[in-house]
């Protein structure tokens, strides 16, 4: 039996059926499309589908970020089960959660008078942060203590690495981060950008890919120069995509090709509607445990 409970936020982007398995419980984040709020509940409240289609016909979307009194309200609803919280936020380079939560943690700490809720920022997003969620789920199961797998999450999450790459500018176009000269002259060329995110938990642009065969080679590449034990791999591999199944699928299919000893298999889920708000449809992104990341 668990001693203490283990908490996420809804952008891990792995399943609910997944989370309930595991017995990881999560807090939604909340987004706008098309000037109505919706729960990011894992494709409950508007599916998947119907959320990508939405932006390819050009509904305005937006992410509204948890404050410390959504936290509060959280951690406390939790805390009646008598048992301490670990809980791993998005990365702090990419929302301004983490101390939200920390705040918030804080405060319930000091009113109990010990420490029931512990905050660790997992410098990652989508299924980089679902597969630091599914390691600590291993760990509890082997029976270490909330301070040993907050104290292990702290130590090794830099080791996981998130790459991602991306067949539509639009939507980056869109969201500021490429200029419409960029984003038009991109998708002449048919450009896909190859990007990661670094130490600090940053989304970073690493290289310009020209043609989708070429950037499923070079992001499959990465996990050969990063991947922990090289070919001999054998933890587990995640792959989000954003309405790519088929990009995904190949993506997989390399990887197996490559890192045949990968524990179970690759696992394939959808990019969620946080994140997805971000990068639109046709992302793809590969998440392993390795060494060196930049």
């Amino acid at each position: 039996m668990c001693d203490f409970i283990l908490s996420c936020c809804s952008p891990v982007d792995l399943t609910s059926e997944y989370l309930t398995k595991r017995k990881v419980v999560y807090l939604p984040f909340k987004f706008m499309i098309g000037g109505k709020e919706f729960s990011d509940d894992f494709g409950k409240s508007i599916s998947y589908g119907e959320f990508y289609q939405a932006m390819r016909d050009g509904a305005d979307t937006k992410t509204t970020q948890n404050n410390v009194t959504d936290y509060i309200d959280y951690f406390n609803g939790l805390l009646t089960s008598g048992k301490q919280i670990l809980h791993i936020t998005l990365s702090s380079g990419l929302s301004g959660t983490y101390n939200s939560a920390v705040i918030a943690a804080k405060e319930i700490n000091e009113k109990c008078g010990k420490e029931m809720v512990y905050v660790v920022d997992s410098l990652a997003a989508s299924g980089g942060y679902g597969l630091l969620v599914d390691k600590l789920c291993d760990l509890r199961d082997e029976g270490k203590s909330i301070l040993e797998v907050r104290d292990w999450a702290e130590k090794n999450k830099t080791n996981l690495h998130l790459w991602f790459f991306t067949t539509d500018l639009t939507y980056f176009v869109r969201g500021g981060r490429v200029s419409k000269v960029s984003g038009f002259m991109g998708t002449l060329l048919k450009i896909c950008p190859l990007l990661n995110v670094d130490l600090n938990g940053k989304l970073i642009p690493r290289h310009k890919v020209r043609g989708k065969k070429n950037v499923i080679k070079a992001i499959v590449d990465k996990m050969d120069l990063h991947a922990e034990n090289g070919l001999d791999y054998s933890d587990k591999c995640f792959i989000t995509h954003s309405e790519a199944e088929q990009d995904a699928l190949e993506v997989k299919a390399l990887v197996e090709d490559r890192f045949p000893n990968i524990k179970g298999g690759v696992s394939i889920t959808s990019i969620g509607t946080t994140i997805g708000c971000h990068t639109g449809p046709g992302t793809v992104a590969l998440f392993f445990w390795g060494k060196d990341r930049i």
